[in-house]
């Protein structure tokens, strides 16, 4: 299996993950603590080795569909979260963690998703990293607006820890990239794969750690996750629509709307002054979710589009 089969298969190893979990923990609880950290730490060092300048230049050509993404990204997710939350009356903890997800920002997925539904791939990637650097700021100050209700938010915690684990990781991926170009080349195409291998390790290890509490909570919490995303997705293609961008544009802002980086949500919830351990299991739910419907909705736009190609093909004849 080559590398780029091997991730572009990433909502089946993050589900398998997650059931084999379930089904016997110590194959994964070993990860955890700093381990998390890391693996996420890989997963934002990919990204900042994977920036270019011409995608920026690309899309600052024409920022309106950037601006309509990001915009949504934190406006549409947090309260659409907070909503869910109180509809549901879910346990604090559950609430909380619900409520750093949709505070997160897009996940590095997206970006994998985008290039399977035919969205416009450089606007996920520069959506992604856009709203990345933003979490930095925004992701505390949203957590802490949305989520002080259910207990107190240490604002300032979350910063230092988004910090660390996003922007330091980032960054030194773009030095690599700009200081040891050769250096950056050969390492650049395992990232991918080993970003996937890093979101299931981390998934499976919540969702190792929680089994039981998974098992008990399990059916509202994945309803939680599954209203969130879903409606992340549905709004994050409504409004572009609405505001007459194009069809690759809908796609892609759906998608990184949609989905979240749910890792960064559980590393937050270990690492951000939350008591309760179940504050975590949230994200790691939410990463089974997000990947499974955004890859549904991948795989029925490119089957469209290959359709509409045929179809324009035989009108031509």
């Amino acid at each position: 299996m080559t590398l780029e089969r091997f991730t572009l298969l990433f909502p089946l190893w993050t589900l398998s993950g997650a059931v084999i979990a379930v089904l016997h923990p110590p194959l994964f609880t070993w990860f955890r603590g700093p381990l998390i950290a890391l693996g996420l730490g890989v997963i934002m060092l990919g990204m900042g080795l994977g920036l270019t300048p011409a995608d920026f230049v690309r899309v600052g050509r024409r920022p309106r569909p950037f601006v309509i993404g990001v915009v949504a990204q934190f406006m549409v997710m947090p309260a659409l979260a907070a909503g869910i939350a109180s509809v549901l009356d879910l346990p604090t903890p559950l609430a909380v963690g619900l409520i750093l997800v949709g505070c997160c920002p897009g996940g590095t997925a997206s970006n994998v998703v985008a290039l399977i539904g035919r969205g416009d791939v450089a606007l996920s990637v520069v959506m992604t990293t856009t709203s990345t650097l933003l979490a930095v700021g925004l992701t505390p100050r949203l957590t802490e607006l949305f989520a002080s209700q259910y207990v107190p938010v240490d604002g300032w915690a979350l910063f230092f820890t988004v910090l660390q684990v996003v922007l330091l990781p980032v960054a030194l991926g773009v030095v690599l990239k700009r200081g040891l170009p050769g250096f950056a080349r050969r390492i650049e195409p395992v990232m991918p794969p080993l970003a996937v291998i890093a979101i299931v390790m981390i998934v499976s290890s919540i969702v190792g750690s929680q089994t039981a509490n998974l098992l008990q909570q399990g059916p509202v919490l994945i309803l939680a996750c599954l209203l969130l995303h879903a409606g992340g997705f549905l709004l994050g293609w409504l409004i572009p629509r609405l505001t007459g961008e194009n069809r690759e544009s809908q796609r892609t802002i759906s998608i990184e709307v949609g989905m979240q980086n749910s890792g960064l949500a559980v590393v937050l919830a270990r690492n951000g002054g939350f008591a309760s351990p179940l504050t975590a299991l949230p994200g790691a739910i939410s990463a089974v979710v997000h990947c499974l419907i955004g890859s549904a909705l991948a795989a029925l736009w490119r089957h469209g589009a290959e359709n509409g190609a045929e179809d324009s093909a035989r009108s031509n004849r």
